[in-house]
């Protein structure tokens, strides 16, 4: 059956938040607030892919007490599922019969398998049981894109870029936030696209005046001031605007990364990788690249080429470097999954309380050098994240 409703919520539940819910969660609600809770409890929310990013994301949002999940998953659960993730066991994994491979990480099946997403709604649900969980097994390339309308946020994992570009357009049509993230191993990528998105943050009043443009993405509407513990506060209201994924995989590096050749070094080429993995899944059909030596001159001819285009030193796209994210496509390492999947919880969560700066709009995770650059990538524009 393509979607399963695992948990319905009780009748007569009210909107604003109860006492018991308080005492839960007093810790976040300490941190952003009862209103802020309050659009987080009726947040609903589609998660697409559940692997080890996805299980992170799942985890962090159920915890934080959000109204509904939808997890939309059509993949069967494999053996190689139980590496990288905490919600499926072995009990989800049938007897062992051979199959064509998927992909060259793909060498069986499992007869009698459970479908991925309903082996770990169980262990979901019983994190948290105020939350809706609702699973859907269907293939996300056959929803329509009002069915993108339904939800508050959309995030998407571990997809080819087509794919993710699809989503994406959808989201843009019916102007619903979204994120797209990746994991390759040591490495991955977080991207948002918030459309517009206005939040709130609060500063103690300074005697310099606020910039009504602070960045080509963010501008100031307006500011307004309360007295606390005999300060003065600045409530600040804040606009990000943002870039589909289409374009923002096409657009140059803002001019602080590119103004200098020391400048230039310190970007990481994993941004070159990334783009370069996406276009040869768009010219194969999805695949990723073998150890073949045609798929591993075609991959390194295309990174040389979106190296150049990115205007970055040739020197900094080494062997080692492209040896290292080869190796590593399509595998899982929980630690980067944590730290990825953490991340984009948390600013989906402030996305939904509107509190706080959100991703502007390309965070990369390095691991090999420990690093995690935010590039905020538009078309003809030399944007940056400056923060607030």
């Amino acid at each position: 059956m393509p979607s399963l409703q695992v948990m319905a919520q009780p009748e007569g539940i009210s909107n604003s938040i109860s006492a018991d819910e308080i005492a839960l969660y007093d810790r976040q609600i300490r941190l952003w607030g009862v209103k802020a809770q309050e659009k987080i409890r009726t947040a609903k929310i589609l998660l697409i892919s559940l692997k080890a990013i996805g299980n992170e994301i799942a985890k962090n949002l159920v915890l934080a007490g959000i109204g509904s999940l939808t997890i939309l998953d059509d993949g069967i659960a494999r053996e190689e599922d139980l590496g990288a993730q905490f919600f499926i066991s072995e009990d989800s994994i049938g007897q062992s019969v051979w199959d064509i491979p998927v992909d060259r990480f793909s060498r069986w099946t499992k007869a009698n398998s459970f479908q991925r997403a309903e082996a770990a709604a169980p262990q979901i649900r019983q994190m948290n049981p105020r939350v809706q969980l609702h699973v859907d097994t269907s293939d996300v390339k056959m929803k329509p894109a009002e069915y993108f309308a339904a939800f508050d946020i959309i995030i998407a994992t571990d997809l080819d870029f087509d794919t993710f570009s699809t989503i994406n357009a959808a989201c843009r049509v019916t102007n619903r936030p979204s994120y797209m993230a990746g994991l390759h191993g040591f490495y991955g990528f977080i991207f948002a696209d918030l459309i517009s998105h206005d939040f709130v943050i609060q500063r103690e009043k300074s005697n310099i005046a606020s910039r009504t443009h602070e960045t080509k993405t963010r501008t100031i509407l307006h500011v307004t001031t309360k007295i606390e513990n005999e300060k003065v506060i600045e409530l600040v209201t804040k606009r990000e605007i943002y870039t589909p994924l289409v374009l923002a995989n096409t657009s140059s590096l803002p001019e602080e990364f590119t103004k200098s050749i020391r400048k230039r070094r310190q970007v990481t080429p994993l941004l070159t990788c990334l783009r370069a993995l996406w276009e040869f899944q768009r010219q194969n059909g999805g695949a990723y690249p073998s150890f073949s030596r045609a798929d591993l001159e075609q991959f390194t001819a295309l990174a040389n080429a979106r190296h150049a285009e990115l205007k970055l030193d040739p020197s900094t796209l080494t062997a080692e470097f492209l040896r290292s994210f080869l190796q590593n496509v399509g595998s899982e390492i929980n630690p980067v999954a944590a730290f990825l999947g953490g991340n984009l919880a948390q600013d989906a969560i402030n996305v939904l309380s509107a509190r706080e700066q959100p991703l502007q709009n390309f965070l990369l995770f390095d691991g090999e050098r420990n690093l995690s650059p935010i590039y905020s990538l538009h078309p003809l524009t030399d944007a940056t994240n400056n923060g607030p």
